[in-house]
């Protein structure tokens, strides 16, 4: 798959809402886990408030957000662990945090990974779906999409194709300047169950898909 002309090749408010309904998958050695992707952020760079890159910051815990468009970014908040992937070209900071997945494929293996949890509380939300992988560390930090166990099926015939996707903005962002904190910059699928925080009345039938 070509992941760099794909995570470099328009915007990645563009990109973010494209990923809605592609599956994301993780190879842990005997199986693959994943499924399709109902909710992601875009981070927009230097001049992103809520970004690990505003104003050009940059270090060896946020490198990743610097190399090509298509390389893994993993940083870790306390014990958790959340994955993005950089976008635009090189040393232009963007990328999108992939925060819930509708679960389809090493459901029983992701479930013992989260220690029992089930039904929507298995990858509703960034740290859990990490968690269902069995991630707990940045190991494939840096590491090219193409060249680790992670994939994108960028085949649009196997993409879901969503009812509506929502844009609003981002959660847990809390600035003082409103224009970045507000900024509708949240894609997801409206009505599917495993977007994070959704509310039991507003589940659609058909999980939010056509």
């Amino acid at each position: 798959m070509n992941y760099s002309s794909y995570f470099t090749n328009r915007s990645t408010e563009a990109i973010t809402q494209d990923l809605i309904g592609r599956m994301l998958t993780f190879n842990d050695g005997t199986q693959k886990l994943g499924g399709y992707i109902v909710e992601a952020e875009a981070y927009m760079g230097k001049e992103d408030r809520a970004a690990h890159s505003y104003g050009g910051r940059r270090s060896q815990a946020n490198e990743g957000l610097y190399r090509a468009g298509g390389t893994i970014y993993i940083y870790a908040q306390r014990q958790y662990f959340f994955f993005d992937v950089a976008t635009q070209e090189e040393n232009e900071p963007q990328g999108v945090l992939i925060r819930a997945i509708e679960p389809t494929l090493g459901l029983d293996t992701m479930k013992k990974n989260r220690n029992g949890k089930d039904g929507v509380l298995l990858t509703n939300g960034p740290a859990k779906m990490m968690q269902a992988f069995g991630i707990h560390s940045r190991k494939w930090d840096l590491h090219p999409l193409a060249n680790s166990p992670f994939a994108i099926d960028l085949d649009d015939k196997s993409k879901r194709i969503p009812k509506k996707i929502v844009a609003s903005k981002r959660i847990g962002i809390n600035q003082l300047d409103p224009e970045w904190s507000n900024k509708p910059l949240r894609y997801y699928v409206a009505g599917n169950p495993y977007v994070s925080n959704m509310k039991k009345r507003n589940y659609d039938k058909k999980s939010g898909w056509t």
